[in-house]
């Protein structure tokens, strides 16, 4: 997708997020202002269609709204851990209005930046990994947990879950991500950083440029330190406390 096309879609989606604070959750336009900075006479000629904010005064827009309407409070709402600490991630990932909205936040953040793919691990990072690509307008590529009998050669990462003895290897085929790409990881959700390193050495493979990280839920923050990305853009909607 161009980046006016990427742009323009941004500032359209910043103007649905205004609207569904103003009309379905009543909040006022003097409180918008207060929380935005913004006149309240540009805030109804957005409402209303009127008139369409800039690129920059969108992305502004989107990060103030989005804190308190929509996607966080949505996700927050469903994580519930069992007594082992893990938690069901069916009602997200299934989820299409949540998935949307996902996929909304990733295009507001990285509008703009240069991104020809978007990669993910099978399987509950797909369904999240297709909206993003979608919304970015770009091919979405799987690493999966076997190789694919019509594939001749694949790029390949093995690592060990942590406190479980269990070796996993990621298989992608080699075609798939070239020199040139610019890679976005996308996954549902971020434990320990094990899988979303593996990825990164697979697009480091294949000698590609990793563009950004973008997860739905992260638990804490010490997985940063597993994935070595000083200055890689991660984008994280949510984080939780380790249970």
């Amino acid at each position: 997708m161009s980046t006016h096309a990427e742009e323009l879609k941004l500032r359209l989606m910043t103007i649905e997020l205004l609207r569904t604070a103003k009309y379905k959750r009543n909040i006022t336009y003097r409180e918008l202002s207060a929380k935005t900075g913004l006149p309240v006479t540009v805030l109804s000629r957005y409402a209303k269609g009127h008139v369409l904010p800039n690129t920059a005064r969108a992305k502004q827009l989107w990060k103030v709204l989005s804190k308190f309407v929509g996607l966080e409070n949505e996700l927050r709402n469903r994580i519930r851990f069992n007594e082992d600490g893990y938690f069901d991630n069916t009602e997200i990932i299934g989820d299409f209005n949540i998935l949307q909205q996902a996929a909304n936040h990733a295009l507001a953040n990285f509008a703009g930046k240069r991104v020809t793919k978007v990669f993910t691990a099978a399987v509950d990072g797909i369904p999240l990994a297709t909206m993003v690509a979608n919304a970015l307008g770009v091919n979405l590529v799987i690493a999966k947990r076997s190789k694919e009998v019509g594939v001749k050669e694949f790029l390949e990462e093995t690592f060990v879950l942590r406190d479980s003895g269990v070796t996993i290897t990621l298989y992608v085929p080699k075609e798939a991500i070239k020199k040139r790409d610019s890679v976005l990881i996308v996954d549902d959700m971020i434990k320990t950083g094990e899988t979303q390193a593996a990825l990164v050495n697979l697009v480091r493979k294949a000698k590609a440029e990793i563009s950004g990280i973008f997860s739905l839920i992260a638990i804490g923050d010490e997985w940063r330190k597993r994935l070595k990305l000083e200055e890689c853009p991660i984008e994280v909607v949510t984080y939780i406390k380790p249970p």
